[in-house]
């Protein structure tokens, strides 16, 4: 109950900022549940800016980072009514209206994330970003985000599917991530991310898989020794605007959102992997033993997986592979 009052709170201040401006302003309310500081709210920071130079002030962006507009889902909800009007969100809450994001959602689709970018920069990106902006969703899609490359942290050391036998690993709450983790060789355990630190302490889990910056920040780093380099999940992220604010901007308004949001789209890459570096640098210095592996065995492990939640996709994940 608390958090629902908080949540209505936050969002009647938000809706307070926009009916305080001035008549020739409008305010876009952006949302983001990663905090301040984080590469995907910055990059989004700077869209409004630019956007309010190129308008003349006419359109100022507000971030609430943090989650204090809501989950993801709630956040969702707040931009397909227009009270939201840009929000940075994962592919899951898009896939029950449009099928074919789900397809990042495979073990191995991607090469690597060089592989991933080329695909989301190209056509097939665009086909993606334009199925959602024509969905029934009522979001325009604006672009992508990286949200990193899935790797394993261990108490034992992990470096063929073999050294996985026995060991718990949590997972994101998605069969298909379980099942990943179970054709891998380990015991897939289904939880939420703000349970893992305390069941890693306690022995409930073994290990559990996400990128640096995550197990840094997540202060999961003290409770695992190694950081196995698997690469199993590379799924991008991303933001979209209300269709109901885009509906009311002119064409070259519209226009300017389009070009700032492929800038976004590019330097939150870059900070993102500043942000890897610098993570990974403090994670090394902490004792954690980064292991490159073959993933060729993981990848030929998890073919079941592919076959089982990939075959509508199969066409799409051919022309995935097939981007050099």
């Amino acid at each position: 109950m608390q958090k629902r009052q908080f949540i209505q709170a936050a969002l009647a201040a938000a809706l307070a900022c926009g009916t305080g401006a001035a008549a020739a302003q409008t305010v876009l309310k952006a949302a983001d549940v990663h905090p301040a500081g984080y590469p995907n709210v910055v990059a989004i920071e700077n869209l409004g800016k630019k956007l309010e130079a190129a308008t003349k002030g006419k359109y100022k962006l507000q971030m609430f980072p943090g989650g204090v507009l809501g989950a993801e889902k709630e956040v969702v909800e707040q931009a397909q009514v227009g009270a939201i009007q840009i929000a940075r969100i994962s592919l899951g809450v898009l896939g029950p209206v449009v099928p074919d994001v789900n397809v990042f959602n495979m073990p191995f689709v991607f090469r690597d994330e060089a592989h991933m970018r080329k695909v989301i920069d190209g056509p097939i990106g665009e086909e993606i970003l334009g199925k959602i902006t024509a969905s029934p969703a009522r979001l325009v899609a604006l672009g992508f985000m990286d949200s990193g490359s899935r790797s394993l942290y261990t108490k034992k050391p992990v470096r063929k599917p073999e050294d996985l036998k026995g060991q718990k690993i949590r997972m994101m709450g998605n069969p298909l991530f379980v099942d990943t983790m179970n054709a891998m060789g380990g015991n897939g355990i289904s939880m939420g991310h703000t349970e893992v630190f305390g069941a890693l302490q306690t022995g409930v889990i073994d290990g559990a898989e996400n990128n640096p910056p995550t197990l840094f920040t997540s202060n999961q780093y003290t409770t695992v020794k190694y950081y196995t380099q698997t690469n199993h999940l590379i799924i991008p992220e991303i933001f979209v605007m209300s269709k109901v604010t885009w509906d009311k901007m002119s064409k070259d308004e519209q226009d300017l959102v389009r070009k700032f949001s492929r800038e976004a789209q590019q330097e939150q890459r870059a900070l993102w992997d500043k942000s890897v570096a610098e993570y990974t640098q403090k994670l090394k210095a902490a004792g954690i033993e980064f292991i490159n592996v073959d993933t060729k065995p993981f990848y030929d492990a998890t073919e079941p997986v592919r076959q089982k939640y990939g075959s509508q996709f199969s066409d799409l994940m051919k022309r995935i592979a097939a981007v050099k």
